[in-house]
């Protein structure tokens, strides 16, 4: 590809990547039910497990987030997105916010399980309840696992597979990586 074509698709893809990062905004009055299109860096489906690593050392927490930031709701891990990297899950009709603050899960990503949420929004997701006493999600039946939708809105500036997610032990986790995907995709609301 010539310099001038690389910089008309960058310069292209900057500009899709603002426009997803702007589009909710854009549609927050849309019906429930209805179906917009939007720029999206990634949509897919995945199985999703839950954590809650708040540094007590309890429950096989393993200290804080490797982003720094407290465990939140909200806060999710991925074995291979870049730190950072926003969107939202899809369950059931009920839709939440993520952003990846942890890495992981590690051995379960072997198996398919390529978003592990934060135990509060899979309490939510789930009509569950998050138990502060021993970090996980009570009156799910003992389920640790769901099938989710997802959508990467903005991806994080560090290093990770911007692509559908790979399994920590790849190591995509580790690497920068230069071409990030970018797709349009139309969604359609849940009911909030």
């Amino acid at each position: 590809m010539s310099a001038r074509l690389h910089s008309i698709a960058m310069l292209t893809a900057s500009v899709l990547t603002a426009m997803a990062v702007g589009s909710p905004a854009a549609h927050a009055d849309a019906e429930a039910g209805s179906t917009i299109t939007q720029t999206a860096v990634l949509q897919g489906s995945t199985t999703a497990s839950y954590f809650w690593d708040d540094s007590s050392g309890r429950a096989g927490d393993t200290g804080l987030p490797a982003a720094g930031k407290p465990m939140q709701k909200g806060l999710a891990a991925s074995p291979s997105w870049p730190l950072m990297t926003e969107g939202y899950v899809i369950y059931k009709g009920k839709k939440l916010p993520f952003f990846v603050g942890d890495r992981g899960p590690g051995n379960p990503s072997n198996s398919g399980v390529m978003l592990d949420l934060d135990a509060k929004t899979f309490a939510e997701l789930t009509g569950g309840r998050f138990n502060p006493d021993t970090l996980a999600v009570d009156g799910v039946g003992g389920a640790g696992h769901i099938k989710i939708d997802y959508v990467v809105t903005k991806w994080g500036g560090g290093v990770g597979k911007k692509n559908y997610p790979v399994a920590y032990s790849t190591g995509a986790w580790a690497e920068k990586d230069a071409n990030p995907v970018l797709q349009t995709v139309s969604v359609k609301l849940p009911a909030n």
